[in-house]
């Protein structure tokens, strides 16, 4: 793992800088690589209902994944972001139901099932920056993950949650704060680690 001593800030500078490098083809071949790690998880196979988010620009690629889900009968859960950077969710339905939304998202196109639908969720995958030896994960710093966070913990839901990352986002630390939760899983295209909660 990388040690890092700067701000979230900075942090966020370089790993979003790193990020930008990549090129079309290092993003496809990661998300291919993600999606078969993925899969493999006892906690994804075991799920009947999803908590994803499609990938933009430069994320890890999660199209491949959240296709191989749909086909395997997985009920998938979308974030559609609300004006005050709350989440509400929709199913995937397919790639060809997702429609721009502002900040360049890809949302669903269906029905709103309200923020609390991701309370149903068998598991939740995270979009991240980078996540560290403890489990504690770097957002863009929008805090609408961590309201997910929040309201799961407040209505007593209690699903896997796994991020999405690159090999060289796997840090030793990261700068934290006292409303940081921590994820139960990492998947990278080279692997999963897991964390105790």
């Amino acid at each position: 793992m990388i040690k890092y001593d700067g701000t979230k800030a900075e942090l966020r500078r370089d790993l979003l800088a790193a990020r930008a490098a990549l090129t079309a083809d290092d993003v496809a071949r990661s998300g291919a690589a993600l999606a078969r790690r993925a899969l493999e998880l006892p906690e994804l196979a075991a799920a009947g209902t999803v908590a994803a988010y499609v990938s933009v620009g430069r994320e890890p690629d999660t199209r491949a994944l959240l296709e191989a889900l749909r086909r395997e009968g997985v009920r998938v859960l979308l974030p559609v972001l609300l004006a005050d950077n709350d989440l509400d969710w929709a199913p995937y339905d397919g790639p060809d139901r997702l429609v721009r939304a502002g900040r360049g998202l890809l949302e669903p196109d269906g029905v709103r099932l309200g923020p609390d639908a991701v309370t149903s969720a068998d598991a939740v995958l995270l979009p991240g920056l980078a996540v560290d030896g403890r489990g504690l994960r770097l957002g863009r710093g929008g805090g609408s993950y961590d309201r997910v966070l929040a309201r799961l913990e407040k209505a007593g839901a209690a699903p896997p949650l796994v991020v999405l990352l690159y090999d060289n986002e796997v840090l030793d630390a990261v700068p934290a704060e006292p409303h940081d939760r921590p994820v139960d899983a990492v998947v990278t295209p080279s692997g999963v680690r897991r964390f105790s909660r």
